[in-house]
């Protein structure tokens, strides 16, 4: 593990992997309590965390006529509940049992005077462990866990560029606390077929909602390589997806994931890791949508045109 020499963190899935797996289960945690106060917005956007300059966040959360949030800070390794009324707890980020953490943030926010009622076992895993029953991911690494959001800091910044270049419908950069990734997607502005579902310990209708209009989807998982891995994919996937070449030359389509993979250390190890992940991402959008059939002139933008107006003024 250690801090790379141009921003991008080196760490290896093999040299935190429980950590990985404690921390899925507390963020599963924390994502539940935004998912029991925020009204419902198209795709679950209203449930995920962001990426924050101490870490993950919920940002504000409405409850009754007022605000909370919840941020875990990978600086100080606090988890911190914040109320619009000025009151705050902190539970430290220790290694600790999912159960443990699961009672003491309960607390915390009975404390805060905030009264929730989740969903108590973890979804899109298997088995799912209820979390006040979970004493089998107990272990957290503050090193290990400072540089995965040191490494989530990177790819949002970079996948931001790309959001920043669609004028079409797409999402915000958001981590998703199922399946544990930071994600961005674009929309055609089509419906697409009903999504047959099949995420463990996730209900059907979950799948629906998320994959209800046609996508191009792009994000960063810790798996898949040996730092994690870089992915894209489209939904419908059109004909000839698979088959469409994608740069830099270390990305790949993946049968068994249905997927193009880019591993992170080959970003980290680009002379231009910025570029490297643009071309990734540039062109596996380009194969779903021109694949796909979007109207691409009229949902892109140029993305020096900030640039254009910098020069005129």
């Amino acid at each position: 593990m250690e801090q790379g020499g141009n921003g991008w963190p080196r760490l290896r899935v093999d040299d935190w992997v429980e950590t990985r797996d404690t921390l899925h289960m507390w963020a599963q945690i924390v994502g539940k309590v935004r998912l029991a106060h925020a009204p419902l917005v198209n795709h679950w956007w209203q449930v995920t965390l962001y990426v924050s300059p101490r870490g993950l966040t919920t940002s504000a959360i409405p409850y009754r006529d007022g605000v909370f949030d919840i941020e875990f800070d990978f600086v100080d390794h606090r988890l911190r509940l914040r109320s619009g009324s000025g009151a705050a707890r902190d539970v430290g980020l220790v290694p600790m049992p999912v159960a443990e953490f699961y009672d003491r943030t309960m607390r915390a926010l009975a404390d805060l005077g905030i009264e929730t009622d989740i969903q108590g076992r973890p979804n899109e895993v298997d088995p799912s462990i209820p979390f006040a029953e979970d004493d089998q991911h107990t272990s957290y690494d503050a090193a290990a866990a400072h540089l995965f959001w040191r490494q989530l800091l990177q790819a949002a910044r970079v996948m931001g560029r790309f959001r920043s270049r669609f004028t079409g419908k797409v999402s915000p950069v958001h981590f998703f606390w199922g399946a544990m990734d930071l994600a961005c997607t674009r929309f055609s502005g089509r419906t697409a077929p009903r999504h047959p579902g099949g995420a463990p310990n996730c209900g059907d209708w979950v799948m629906e909602e998320g994959y209800s209009r046609e996508l191009s989807s792009c994000g960063f998982w810790p798996g898949g390589g040996e730092e994690g891995a870089f992915y894209a994919y489209a939904y419908p996937e059109p004909d000839g997806f698979a088959d469409r070449p994608a740069g830099p030359s270390a990305a790949f389509y993946s049968r068994e994931n249905g997927q193009f993979l880019l591993p992170y250390e080959a970003v980290r190890a680009d002379p231009d890791p910025d570029e490297a992940l643009l071309e990734f991402l540039q062109d596996t959008y380009a194969a779903a949508a021109d694949l796909g059939g979007w109207d691409r002139p009229d949902l892109e933008v140029d993305p020096a045109r900030w640039d254009h107006l910098a020069r005129q003024g």
